[in-house]
């Protein structure tokens, strides 16, 4: 059997991009995305810096609010309300992890639903169980797009999402139902998983475990989706990224498979902006 095709997620994203930033430019109004990051960690720095450069490239107007770790929830709190109430601004983005002293789950929750390009707020996440339109979450999202991209017609195939966070595992699965898959969800506590991810024709693994999912879990000819971005050490003491899936040994078994880097981590920021620019049409019409 031939060697698994890779699904290219750079060039996925850069294709969306592309028309993202055509149907801004003929916009009457300049959307616009306000991401708050707070506190100094590098890897939230380097993003949130990415998502700028990004939301800027495409037309869109990019407001950094940055805040130090030290900052009170209500301080935090005071910041999304006013983000809520500026026209000028269609999507918020509260980049996590936050500082211990914040409530998480209550600053999401403040968030407008309808600015909410994340799609974390359990308006957008119960929107999207219940088979109706909303903002979806962007990892999610991506994740959709590639196998689309790749597969085509998803309808009947049989796919297991290994992970269940609110992030990532949830609204994939929700995804592919909605795409008339037969949907699995495993977990740590699944018996025998290696035996159920043998069973898919989609594989998605979200588990944030450095090449937990290795070769032989894989169906021949599947299609592996790996979210995964974890730091392993590499050779003269520095460090490489690598996702939830043993690459090497996958490629060699599936029929599509996304490489890490390059897979699904650029369509995340694509579709936040696409999710920005639906935002902003919306508000438009009111």
């Amino acid at each position: 059997m031939s060697e698994a095709r890779i699904i290219d997620g750079k060039a996925y994203a850069a294709a969306i991009i592309g028309e993202i930033a055509a149907e801004v430019a003929g916009l009457k109004f300049q959307p616009g995305l306000a991401v708050v990051l707070v506190g100094h960690d590098p890897a939230s720095q380097v993003y949130v810096r990415n998502k700028a450069k990004q939301t800027v490239a495409v037309g869109m107007k990019s407001v950094e609010h940055r805040l130090g770790a030290e900052v009170l929830q209500d301080e935090l709190l005071a910041l999304v309300a006013a983000l809520n109430a500026d026209a000028g601004i269609h999507g918020i983005l509260v980049q996590l992890p936050l500082p211990a002293q914040i409530d998480s789950a209550a600053v999401l929750d403040a968030i407008d639903p309808a600015k909410d390009v994340d799609g974390f707020h359990v308006v957008n996440a119960g929107r999207l169980a219940a088979g109706l339109p909303g903002l979806v979450p962007c990892t999610p999202l991506g994740c959709l797009l590639l196998l689309k991209a790749a597969l085509g017609d998803l309808s009947g195939l049989e796919a297991v999402v290994v992970g269940r966070s609110n992030i990532v595992g949830k609204p994939v699965a929700q995804l592919l139902l909605r795409e008339n898959c037969t949907v699995t969800m495993a977990h740590s506590r699944t018996r025998n998983l290696p035996e159920v991810c043998r069973r898919a024709d989609i594989l998605v693994a979200a588990v944030g475990k450095a090449e937990m999912i290795r070769g032989n879990w894989i169906k021949p000819g599947a299609a592996v989706i790996d979210v995964g971005i974890n730091r392993v050490p590499a050779e003269n003491g520095k460090t490489r990224l690598v996702g939830d899936v043993a690459f090497e040994e996958a490629k060699a078994v599936a029929g599509w498979i996304t490489p890490v880097p390059g897979g699904v981590g650029p369509m995340t920021i694509a579709c936040l902006l696409r999710n920005t620019l639906e935002a902003a049409k919306k508000a438009a019409l009111f």
